[in-house]
């Protein structure tokens, strides 16, 4: 009986008690090693894997530690000056087919089928109504702080509505204003409508006057202002 046998990423053809040399192993001389990836199988029968044959194995007993032939290595570059001369020695493992058959490999797969798959913990069951009301608030809350930042932004949007705030150290907003009720945008008015904005505040307690707010200003103390002269 033979087997093709796939060991340390190469394919041997091995029968029992043969001897061979593999890439270098892990282990010390005496261990037994099991290889599982069986290709093909020779008893009287042809027996072909897909890739491998499951359940089949070789056991192997290693014997020795030992190295190849030494190969020279030389490099050179003509008219460089460059010469470079290495030796080399690969790594070898002899070992002895010990057994051809179903092997350790058969028995761990028997045991990861014959193991029951553990069942993915189940989250706590939870009434869909309780949900629900769970996130009524946070829908409440969600809806309000939208509809905040929409008067906001419709406040920066449109800074001429009665809404938007008067900054009265800017003179085109205070011109916009005069020129709104007929009135001179001279010096001096921007002044008057500055001190009288200033009581304003203090009087209604503001720090911020609307555009409102002047509106009725100057329509209370027109008087006090300079028309635009024709």
């Amino acid at each position: 009986m033979y087997a093709i046998v796939e060991i340390a990423g190469l394919q041997y053809k091995v029968e029992k008690d043969q001897q061979l040399y593999v890439n270098r192993l892990g282990g010390e001389p005496g261990d037994e090693m099991s290889f599982d990836r069986v290709l093909l199988t020779d008893n009287g029968s042809v027996q072909v894997g897909a890739p491998v044959i499951d359940g089949m194995s070789v056991v192997a007993k290693i014997v020795e530690h030992v190295k190849g032939d030494k190969v020279i290595v030389f490099k050179k570059k003509r008219r460089k000056g460059y010469k470079v001369k290495n030796g080399h020695r690969q790594l070898f493992t002899k070992i002895e087919v010990v057994s051809i058959g179903a092997g350790s490999g058969a028995a761990k797969k028997a045991a990861k089928k014959e193991a029951p798959k553990a069942e993915p913990a189940k989250l706590a069951e939870v009434p869909a109504e309780e949900l629900s009301k769970a996130a009524e608030p946070k829908a409440e809350i969600k809806k309000e702080a939208k509809k905040e930042e929409k008067a906001e932004t419709e406040k920066s949007a449109n800074p001429n509505s009665d809404y938007a705030t008067v900054n009265f150290g800017e003179n085109h907003e205070l011109n916009y204003h005069l020129k709104k009720h007929g009135l001179s945008q001279s010096k001096g008015n921007r002044e008057t409508l500055t001190e009288l904005g200033s009581g304003l505040k203090e009087k209604l307690g503001k720090r911020v006057l609307t555009h409102e707010d002047v509106d009725s200003l100057i329509a209370e103390n027109i008087a006090k202002f300079d028309e635009v002269k024709k």
